[in-house]
């Protein structure tokens, strides 16, 4: 038996290391990664984070479309793997990073001119595109906005043969949040509501909260089936870091809760934010996340907490 486990650890390393030497990553000189994932489905990996990308017949589909300064590599990249136009983008939150190049990009991937691909996102991003600017949430042009927002719990479309479900998690990082699913190919794009490696940025101004984040987290996990021995099945997608599958989802989960209740314990003892920050409950943890990032995390569940 021991044997056994020998050999299927074994294995699993061999195809973990085959996997990660067929990804392109992006470089110093910001250039964009390309990494089949399965099916249908690309990760374009870029300076301002993680793209899905479902390429068919029919045209591209793709989850957030960077800055505006990337689209031209970005438009490149994607020039590699169709030579079909978007026709579908899914923006996962409002942040700039995200929607900076819905305009431009369907146009330099040959998007016929005063033509817009459906640009989707929950009604809560366009909300806070079109609500007055805020110190960290300036008024982006209307040529960026959403012109196909959801308010429902899930909006779904079929493209290129394929089922794509967008869930909206309230509450999350902010209150905009969506999960994309392809169905046939089982990947899961998240946006920041999961980085891997990273303590996640909950931004409370915008309506994110501690509880709807671990609410999110879960659901995640609903949607996500591992394929064999926890491993592989539905690829995650995260909004920056690595390709996952549950088991990654699990851990940052867990994490995120553990951290959560050592917060909420000090809370229900009357301790200050200070007290709390020096406590240092993040500190096993700190060298598998961002430990620059521990205190804003930190901050950021007390305040959700006390609100």
């Amino acid at each position: 038996m021991q044997r056994e486990r020998a050999l299927i650890l074994i294995a699993a390393l061999a195809a973990a290391s085959a996997f990660c030497q067929s990804s392109s990553p992006a470089n110093e000189n910001g250039d964009i990664g390309i990494l089949k994932v399965q099916g249908n489905v690309y990760m374009l990996v870029g300076p301002a984070g993680n793209i899905a990308a479902q390429v068919g017949d029919d045209g591209i589909v793709v989850v957030n479309t960077g800055t505006e300064a990337m689209a031209p590599k970005l438009a490149a990249a994607l020039r590699t793997l169709s030579d079909k136009p978007i026709m579908w983008v899914v923006n996962t939150d409002a942040d700039p990073n995200h929607i900076g190049a819905n305009a431009v990009l369907p146009g330099l991937t040959g998007l016929a001119k005063g033509r817009q691909p459906r640009i989707v996102a929950h009604e809560n991003v366009l909300n806070r595109l079109g609500g007055p600017a805020t110190p960290k949430q300036s008024r982006l042009p209307e040529a960026l906005w959403p012109n196909d927002e959801y308010s429902l719990p899930t909006k779904d479309f079929a493209f290129n043969g394929e089922a794509i479900v967008v869930t909206h998690v309230p509450d999350a990082v902010t209150d905009g949040d969506s999960l994309v699913h392809f169905r046939r190919s089982d990947v899961l794009a998240t946006g920041e509501v999961f980085t891997p490696g990273l303590y996640p940025v909950i931004h409370l101004d915008r309506g994110g909260s501690i509880q709807g984040l671990i609410d999110a987290l879960n659901q995640i996990l609903r949607i996500t089936v591992p394929l064999k021995y926890e491993e592989g099945g539905t690829y995650v997608i995260p909004g920056r870091g690595r390709l996952c599958d549950e088991a990654d989802v699990v851990e940052f989960r867990n994490m995120v809760t553990i951290v959560r209740d050592r917060v909420r314990d000090m809370v229900r003892k009357d301790r200050t934010l200070e007290q709390v920050k020096a406590a240092k409950l993040t500190r096993d943890y700190d060298t598998n996340y961002d430990a620059k990032s521990a205190d804003a995390f930190v901050e950021a569940i007390y305040k959700s907490i006390k609100k």
